[in-house]
């Protein structure tokens, strides 16, 4: 059977998340095609050790790319539990990754990031492609709610002003040819869950991306976020997330919006709360008003300290709209 072909776009936890919940589909089971990945993976972050490795050695940020490795991966093997490691202690050393130093070496080795991490998928044996989004090395900027202007991932995060809008600098990056390939193939292209300003945004800045979305007869679909994100989208309900999308994009690309009806447990609401972090509204009739057609489904992971999606339940709703998606680019193909 032909591949189902999947592109999913975003970074940090998030999208490595859905990733591990994917994988399990990259095999024919039980009749269903099997799934071709392909992860579009942001590259702004500048905190850590991505960040030490930007500023030192002048790279693109690893950190989101090897946890998408890893997601992908056996992660029972040892060189997977190897690129996860880090070190704890050593000049120089301490906080840094191997996964991350490997990453570097093999760019430094080949001049390229995007042919290291094809290659550590290679070696990795992932289950699927990992493309950044660019290979330029971008900044991250915003203009705050109150007209200041903030440069870099990890200061906007720690702003504690609403974000107005956020841009990259240089203001225009190239796409990978191989990223635009993937999204005029795709069946099912989705965006999130992740941080909508730091995570999934910054991909549809990228030039060309936004376009080749638009264009592409896949269905689009975006995971909402369960929860506020401090700072960045308080007070924002499941209508903002894709308003905002839309603009920073320049057009309107998505089809659906996927909520989670699961409700959340009161301890872990009141643990938010204290935070003053509190569930993502889902404004079902502002989405519909704006033609954007909603499924819910139970997506929270009931176990654990956080609010965070379940990676099984996500990717299972994933795998859906994929079959879906073939469905209706075959049925245009006929038309």
């Amino acid at each position: 059977m032909d591949s189902l072909r999947v592109v999913v776009i975003g970074g940090g936890t998030g999208l490595s998340s859905l990733l591990r919940g994917l994988k399990r589909y990259v095999e024919p089971e039980d009749g269903l095609p099997p799934v071709d990945i392909t992860a579009i993976v942001t590259v702004t972050d500048d905190g850590g050790s991505s960040g030490r490795l930007r500023r030192e050695l002048d790279i693109l940020p690893p950190g989101d790319i090897r946890n998408c490795l890893v997601a992908l991966s056996d992660e029972s093997d040892l060189l997977a539990k190897l690129f996860q490691y880090r070190f704890t202690a050593g000049k120089g050393l301490s906080g840094h990754s191997f996964g991350n130093l490997f990453l570097t070496a093999l760019t430094h080795l080949t001049g390229d990031f995007a042919q290291a991490v094809k290659l550590s998928c290679e070696i990795l044996s992932t289950g699927g492609r990992i493309f950044p989004s660019t290979d330029r090395n971008v900044t991250l900027e915003a203009e705050l709610v109150n007209g200041k202007l903030v440069a870099g991932e990890t200061r906007i995060s720690r702003a504690r002003i609403g974000i107005k809008t956020i841009r990259l600098r240089p203001k225009h990056c190239p796409p990978l040819p191989e990223t635009l390939r993937a999204i005029e193939d795709a069946d099912l292209i989705t965006m999130g869950p992740g941080s909508l300003y730091t995570s999934v945004i910054p991909n549809l800045l990228v030039d060309g991306i936004p376009t080749a979305i638009r264009r592409s007869r896949a269905l689009k679909a975006y995971f909402v976020n369960l929860m506020w994100q401090p700072w960045e989208t308080m007070n924002y309900s499941a209508y903002d997330h894709v308003e905002a999308i839309h603009r920073h994009a320049g057009a309107r690309l998505l089809d659906l919006a996927i909520l989670n009806k699961r409700p959340i447990s009161g301890a872990l609401r009141r643990l938010y709360a204290a935070q003053k972090v509190f569930s993502v509204e889902n404004d079902t009739p502002r989405l519909a008003e704006h033609g954007i057609e909603i499924i819910e489904r139970n997506l929270l992971l009931t176990k654990g300290e956080k609010v965070r999606h379940d990676p099984a339940l996500t990717a299972a709703v994933v795998l859906e709209l994929a079959l879906r998606g073939r469905q209706q680019r075959l049925t245009r193909y006929k038309e």
